[in-house]
């Protein structure tokens, strides 16, 4: 059996897999993210992940390995500089995972973004499917996306293309961590959304954690200031959905990641905004789906992007050659 390995690193979670060619997991090890803590404190977290997949029976059969990451990435240079973890600025994440002592020989971790990764395995296995033209999101933590265009994954030059979630949709509002005013993550982010009800009076019940699961939770028990937060938050999403489908004229918008987990609480009010802000012909009526995969797209995707560097043909249902014509929308892999 081929099998790819895959990590996951974002602002809440570090989660690794072992994943089989049909693009299942086999095994999954996950640690929380010290986001706020140092480098090396990170960089252990990862590492720990990784110990723990590699005591697995499969670990001996590992033929790539990808890494999807919180952006901005560096594709080519390896590097990462997530918004939310501030001590990893143009950090060599490809360099330090490849130095794992038990990774083979000659194997070449291969970096992506998160949501790129997501983008791939919604393509491959998910929503996107057969879709030529597409935009696929993750709204977490943080808010990312991810590019089909002409049914090929599209990353640009330095992996980032699709990156949504710094679209400004607030010309005044306050300066996001990238330094750009107004941008969407400041709105739609979890982290967002909970401090958005926060600020209206809106507090967790005692004992729990004041996160956008809580406010999903209090908004369809009816509380106007948890409702308030997800409608504000639609709307900066439908914002800037309908901008980007007006760029690249898109078939199909996929949304993952925890926040959309709030399913109907999240897509009915972004539904209604999205026949405000997407009014042109060619943009009207797009169809924003939730995603199929759910919280290990970035393990999937990940794991896909790795494979199609693999240069052998692949086995049939594998997911190697992604945007070559063997992946293209309409065909299946």
């Amino acid at each position: 059996m081929t099998v790819y390995g895959a990590l996951d690193i974002g602002g809440t979670k570090i989660a690794g897999a072992l994943v089989d060619d049909a693009g299942a997991l086999l095994v999954r090890a996950q640690r929380p993210t010290p986001a706020q803590k140092s480098a090396v404190e990170l960089m252990a977290a990862v590492t720990s992940v990784l110990d723990e997949l590699a005591v697995h029976p499969m670990w001996d059969e590992l033929a790539c390995l990808g890494i999807a990451s919180a952006g901005p990435v560096d594709t080519a240079a390896g590097t990462v500089s997530p918004v939310n973890i501030p001590a990893w600025r143009r950090f060599p994440l490809t360099e330090q995972v490849a130095a794992h002592p038990r990774l083979p020989a000659g194997l070449r971790p291969v970096l992506v973004g998160d949501a790129v990764a997501m983008t791939a395995a919604e393509h491959w296995r998910g929503a996107a499917r057969g879709f030529e033209n597409a935009l696929c999101m993750v709204v977490s933590t943080g808010v990312g996306g991810g590019l089909v265009l002409d049914g090929r994954l599209h990353t640009g030059r330095t992996g980032n293309a699709g990156h949504i979630g710094h679209i400004t949709v607030d010309l005044d509002g306050s300066v996001c961590p990238c330094g750009a005013p107004g941008c969407v993550e400041g709105f739609a982010s979890g982290t967002a959304i909970a401090a958005q009800a926060q600020a209206a009076g809106w507090s967790a019940p005692a004992g729990t954690t004041p996160t956008a699961a809580a406010v999903a939770e209090a908004a369809r028990a009816g509380d106007p200031r948890a409702l308030g937060a997800y409608e504000r938050a639609a709307q900066a999403l439908a914002a800037a959905i309908s901008a980007t489908a007006a760029l690249v004229e898109l078939d199909l918008v996929v949304i993952g990641g925890g926040v959309a987990q709030a399913g109907e609480t999240l897509f009915a009010p972004l539904r209604r905004h999205m026949a405000d802000y997407a009014v042109l012909d060619f943009t009207r009526g797009l169809p924003v789906v939730p995603a199929l995969l759910a919280l290990d797209a970035g393990l999937i995707g990940a794991a896909a992007v790795a494979s199609s560097k693999l240069g052998a043909p692949s086995k049939p249902g594998a997911p190697s050659k992604l945007g070559a014509p063997a992946l293209a929308a309409g065909q299946r892999p």
